[in-house]
């Protein structure tokens, strides 16, 4: 049983509105800024896209697009001042109602963040403490969330070993990190995000730097916990195997806006902007043979003092003069599909 948390602020201080009762978060108009020596950063430019309630919504794109600082702005886990949400809003249907996480202070952030929402960091080593024992620190999140004593957080640390697959749950309970292998420091950081059955998770790159084995292993479990406990999933990954496998919706990023979202099957099988077009000719395929794998030309341009048109344009086969003007509108191709694109704007039509 969850103790609610003494120090929880009312939520009328924060209160908002879903526009749509069947999503847990819906984020609009989001831009999160980085202010450095060199201009401001803007590594999240206006993005709006829905999680629904029991989804799992897959974000896509090169390093630097701006996946993981999206993540960070839904957890309010950025450096301020030097990093901050600049504008646009972050609604989130809580358990005390729907409230504004851009409103909301740092510090208040702390009932929502690992018990509401919760995230699978992307490099465990790095995530976990090297100075405290595996039960230690899941123990941690039992007690602080749940209010549960310490007899009471280490059974419960036990029994979540073991529904994540862990069979030396008691030899595992007083490992220190950097005695086990990678894959099983991944199932840690599982057991520690669903600890307090979350209505929200974030997987940052969950199955990065794991061998092919043990990622299969780490999608089969994270799609078990999501049919047991109903929760929703934000996917943050480059990998489009794992997002093709995983997701409902697909966001594409790119130079920190999305150039397209929609449906996983629109997505994955009818992309329509180029730049989707060539994150799918990139990816290597079993059924046919090739000389050299495609990669797109160019690189992705610095986030500072980025142009008012089409960010992709110098890497784009398909660009013309319209491209060099303003950037374009997200154009709507079906009820679910969507892709910023003036060639969109002809299909559309």
């Amino acid at each position: 049983m969850i103790i609610k948390n003494k120090n929880i602020a009312l939520v009328s201080d924060f209160s908002s509105k879903m526009k749509n009762p069947n999503n847990i978060l819906e984020i609009e108009n989001l831009h999160t800024y980085f202010y450095t020596d060199h201009g401001t950063v803007k590594a999240v430019n206006g993005i709006s896209f829905d999680i629904p309630k029991g989804s799992t919504v897959g974000i896509v794109g090169e390093s630097g697009c701006g996946k993981s600082v999206t993540s960070l702005s839904v957890l309010r886990l950025l450096q301020e001042p030097a990093a901050r949400i600049a504008d646009g809003s972050i609604r989130y249907d809580s358990e005390e109602g729907c409230v504004d996480i851009t409103k909301m202070p740092v510090k208040t952030m702390k009932n929502i963040r690992g018990r509401e929402i919760s995230m699978i960091f992307q490099e465990p080593m790095q995530s976990l403490n090297p100075v405290f024992t595996v039960g230690n620190q899941i123990d941690e999140v039992f007690i602080l969330h749940n209010g549960c004593s310490k007899r009471q957080a280490k059974q419960a640390t036990l029994e979540l070993l073991f529904s994540v697959g862990i069979k030396r749950r008691e030899t595992v309970y007083k490992n220190y990190p950097h005695q086990l292998s990678g894959g099983m420091r991944q199932r840690i950081m599982i057991a520690m995000a669903v600890a307090c059955r979350p209505k929200l998770i974030i997987a940052d790159e969950p199955t990065t730097a794991l061998d092919v084995t043990v990622k299969a292993q780490i999608l089969s479990l994270l799609k078990d916990i999501k049919i047991k406990t109903n929760c929703s999933l934000l996917l943050i990954t480059h990998d489009l195997g794992v997002v093709a496998e995983m997701a409902d919706y697909i966001i594409v990023m790119y130079a920190g806006k999305i150039v397209e979202k929609g449906r996983a099957d629109e997505v994955m099988h009818n992309p329509k902007h180029p730049y989707t077009v060539g994150l799918m000719k990139s990816n290597p395929s079993l059924t046919e043979q090739t000389d050299r794998l495609y990669g797109i030309p160019g690189n992705v341009p610095k986030p500072v003092n980025l142009p008012d048109s089409c960010y992709f344009k110098d890497r784009c086969e398909y660009k013309h003069e319209k491209c060099c003007g303003k950037y374009p509108k997200m154009v709507k191709l079906s009820n679910t599909h969507h892709a910023a694109c003036y060639l969109c704007e002809k299909r559309a039509d």
